[in-house]
């Protein structure tokens, strides 16, 4: 007998034997195995459709947040020019307002002041009229303490008045 020479009986058992395990393995093993690798195959597919599909998402998300943000900025912008606009406009209101009012101020200011001026040259006159009648009075005492010359200035007087 020899090593590398298998007797016929050996070589007929082990093709028996290798026919029944693969007949068992055909029949239970290999739809097993075939099996598993196509639901690992739909498992990967699957995942691969999923990245896929998340990826494209997070692109339209990613898209739809910038849009989101750049509207966002830009009504930002017209909501600073509105204020900017309104807070000029409430300043130059401000300032009309307070220059009426200090127009007003001023008008009633020089009114006022006209009053007390007129007040204050009436005040004058009259005390320089109550001066003059005083004065008057003293120096037609002292010049009418005469009786000669008190008849010469009623004479007068009247001539001025008849004349």
């Amino acid at each position: 007998m020899s090593f590398l020479l298998p007797d016929a009986g050996l070589l007929f058992w082990m093709l028996v034997v290798f026919g029944i395990v693969f007949f068992i393995l055909a029949r239970y093993g290999f739809p097993a195995i075939v099996a598993m690798l196509d639901e690992r195959k739909r498992l990967i597919d699957e995942s691969v459709r999923s990245a896929k599909e998340a990826n494209e998402r997070l692109v339209a998300i990613n898209a739809e947040s910038e849009a989101i943000l750049k509207s966002a900025r830009d009504e930002q912008a017209r909501l600073l020019r509105e204020a900017t606009a309104m807070r000029e406009e409430l300043i130059k209101e401000a300032r009309e307002r307070a220059g009426k009012e200090g127009e007003k101020m001023l008008a009633e200011t020089r009114r006022v002041i006209e009053m007390e001026k007129e007040e204050a040259v009436r005040d004058i006159r009259r005390q320089v009229a109550e001066l003059s009648v005083e004065v008057a009075q003293k120096i037609l005492r002292r010049e009418l303490s005469d009786e000669n010359k008190q008849r010469s200035v009623i004479e007068a007087l009247i001539n001025e008045t008849v004349e």
